[in-house]
């Protein structure tokens, strides 16, 4: 019997309550923070981060419930992160933290303190594109551009891995560098929903991005 979606909410908003508090506690000062923290009903337990958003140190003061995503979004005003299906099943919150690539509406702002956080506005801009934002243009790799800035930084991070070495379920040889073959860019871009239909040409400008890297 499938769940409402209402059960689906309560349910995520419990796991990230609980995942909030356990950061919260582990942070210096966390066991005074955690004993000193308001009743229930008197309001949201704050705390301070500090994290490098695209290349700028950046301090706040947060809700210790808040994700990543809504951090970029509702606070930093960095847009171009989406908020799609809110429970990390369509990529399009994709952000790179620390060289990595993380869905950004699964994790906690108060989970990266001190690391740094890339997202499509940090890679490129209008007037400068980053090689995979030209390759996305070039072979028409977007339609309605929802997931394209959730593709792109999965993108990035793609060519990093297999330039790592990093192999994937449908690398045959462990023994040899991985190969950036198409297989490869289907199987590790997976995690990233295209609604439009537009993956062969994403898979088109990762391949011309990843001769040129």
């Amino acid at each position: 019997m499938a769940s409402s979606p209402d059960l689906d909410i309560n349910r995520r908003d419990v796991i990230l309550a609980g995942a909030a508090a356990a950061v919260a506690s582990s942070l210096p000062g966390g066991a005074e923070a955690q004993a000193t923290a308001p009743p229930a009903g008197a309001g949201p337990t704050r705390a301070t981060v500090s994290l490098t958003v695209n290349g700028v140190i950046r301090e706040l003061e947060v809700d210790t419930r808040t994700t990543l995503l809504d951090l970029l979004r509702e606070t930093l005003h960095l847009t171009g992160t989406k908020k799609g299906c809110d429970h990390g099943q369509c990529g399009a919150c994709t952000v790179i933290v620390d060289g990595r690539r993380i869905n950004s509406c699964l994790s906690l702002a108060l989970m990266h303190e001190h690391q740094n956080v890339t997202t499509i506005e940090g890679l490129g801009t209008p007037d400068d594109l980053h090689p995979m934002q030209a390759a996305f243009v070039a072979h028409d790799g977007y339609q309605c551009g929802y997931c394209t800035p959730g593709q792109i930084c999965s993108a990035v991070a793609v060519i990093a891995e297999v330039k790592a070495d990093i192999p994937s379920h449908v690398t045959d040889d462990l023994t040899v560098p991985v190969e950036l073959t198409e297989a490869e860019i289907r199987e590790r871009m997976s995690g990233n929903i295209c609604r439009c239909g537009a993956y062969s040409n994403i898979v088109e400008a990762i391949v011309e991005a990843g001769r040129r890297a």
